[in-house]
């Protein structure tokens, strides 16, 4: 049976890197709420991606 988890796991990971350094990069900030959603967001999909790999690997 096909695992979903790792290749899940690695599109997050991949995409949450990516988001991360253009948070830390460019300062972009949400107009209303005045925060950086990239630098944030990239770090959930890293930390989301982590956990797939890892659920996977235990599997």
């Amino acid at each position: 049976m096909l695992d979903l988890r790792k290749p899940a796991g690695y599109f997050f990971l991949l995409l949450g890197a990516i988001m991360t350094a253009a948070g830390t990069l460019a300062d972009f900030r949400a107009p209303l709420l005045n925060i950086n959603l990239n630098l944030y967001f990239g770090i959930f999909a890293v930390l989301f991606g982590g956990l797939f790999l890892w659920l996977a690997r235990r599997a």
